[in-house]
């Protein structure tokens, strides 16, 4: 009985340190794949003056200009809060003042939001490969790639929310994970301002009201909380003292709150910046499945989870009169998780599943359209790095959707593997292009 209980014992160790090099490569693997994404390229096209320049010259002040703490704290004309032109001038420092280091902030924290997805995955989801398929899809989507390559707090405010929701999931077992969604909420705040904050801070204790209510009557967890998000509001509580002559006026807040009842006149982007959310394919195409199959699965936790976030946050995006791209971002997180566990129930399921018609038909107008795009833009010839980019992209992305559409009309699992690599290539080969 003894050797018996010592071969177990032997072998339960063999078989967690397994589990732990699987894990690590796992996290390291997603980690490398879009830190190259996000990084390779990052100056191949000038600063963007509608959403990147003023941010920039902002943090080029502050390093090229001796300024004092309080300066430097409260930097002036700051068309939102500090924390991403806090970003932009460290990397100066580092760097050199280049393109390059004004965008590397927002595309390494962009880039980290990867793992941390599959770290919520592991939470919510009993099967490794949901935690992948999600951190792959979340991966692969062309918004979240395109907002986190700019010099903007886009991408840093989104492994923000990531980070925060993950510590909500974390502090059902650990109370002492509320200290980390403190500090994701005062990190968001200081991004994108209180507005962002509150909206996700209630989307997170709407879904542990429904999925763990006991954690809302927990003294220590609302300590934790109080005790992350202390340094949010010391920096508001500074700003208001600073600027309390012009406090009715000042872009900060307004930029911050007036989204919910008055548009941003002066935000003129050219057009194609809005074609970045419809390209966000060809997952858009799976996204009715991903949704409906979290609703029959309602009483999960990671459907509750799903449901909550993306729910909520869509009814507050409606009700916004003001509309911009970005503020889809934070919504990506949540539908990829969607989609990573149900095709991790595709994968796992019986072979030559059948699978909704729609999905082959619309792979296969995806790659129509595609295809006549890519022809297009080869025809006009425009001299502009990013239209001379698209055509290898469309192309590109035209051959996966044919081979997937393909592989769906046949039952053939390995759709899901050529839609995760292709678009993946797809998309590097986009950032190489340009």
């Amino acid at each position: 009985m003894n050797n018996q209980t010592f071969i177990w014992g032997r072998s339960g160790n063999r078989i967690r340190k397994t589990e732990r090099w699987v894990e690590g490569l796992s996290v390291f693997g997603l980690l490398l794949a879009a830190l190259l994404l996000f990084s390779i390229n990052l100056d191949s096209l000038p600063l963007q003056d509608w959403c990147e320049d003023k941010v920039e010259l902002i943090a080029h002040h502050l390093v090229g200009e001796s300024v004092d703490y309080w300066q430097w704290l409260y930097p002036q004309n700051l068309p939102e809060p500090p924390l991403g032109t806090w970003l932009i001038a460290s990397a100066y420092e580092l760097g050199g003042i280049n393109d390059w280091m004004a965008r590397l902030p927002s595309a390494i924290l962009t880039a980290l939001s990867v793992p941390l997805l599959y770290g919520i995955g592991r939470e919510i989801f009993h099967c490794r490969q949901s935690a992948v398929f999600s951190s792959l899809i979340y991966l692969t989507l062309l918004p979240v790639i395109y907002h986190g390559r700019l010099a903007s707090a886009d991408g840093s405010c989104l492994c923000f929310a990531v980070l925060m929701m993950w510590c909500v999931l974390r502090s059902r077992r650990d109370f002492r994970w509320a200290l980390g969604i403190g500090i994701g909420l005062s990190l968001i705040c200081l991004t994108k301002g209180i507005g962002l904050g509150l909206l996700l801070g209630v989307i997170a204790l709407l879904f542990l009201r429904w999925d763990t209510p006991r954690l809302l009557i927990s003294v220590y967890w609302w300590l934790g909380l109080l005790l992350g998000i202390s340094p949010g509001i010391a920096w508001y509580t500074g700003f208001l003292l600073v600027n309390v002559d012009n406090f009715n006026t000042t872009g900060i807040f307004n930029q911050s709150l007036q989204s919910f009842w008055l548009p941003w006149l002066s935000y003129s982007p050219p057009p194609l910046y809005y074609l970045v959310e419809i390209l966000a394919v060809p997952w858009l195409l799976f996204l009715p499945s991903w949704l409906s199959f979290a609703w029959k699965h309602r009483n999960w936790s990671w459907a509750k989870f799903v449901l909550v976030w993306a729910g909520f946050y869509l009814l507050a995006i409606a009700l916004m009169i003001s509309q911009k791209s970005w503020y889809f971002l934070p919504i990506y997180p949540a539908l990829a998780l969607a989609g990573g566990y149900q095709l991790a129930t595709i994968w796992n399921g019986p072979s030559c599943q059948i699978y909704p018609r729609f999905w082959s038909l619309g792979l296969s107008l995806l790659a129509i359209g595609f295809v006549t795009s890519s022809l297009g833009f080869k025809i006009q010839e425009i001299q502009q790095p990013l239209y001379q980019a698209l055509p290898i992209f469309c192309a590109s992305i035209a051959l996966t959707m044919i081979i997937a559409a393909v592989l769906v009309a046949r039952r053939n699992l390995q759709f899901m593997i050529i839609l995760l690599w292709g678009t993946y290539i797809s998309l590097l080969l986009l950032m190489i292009s340009l």
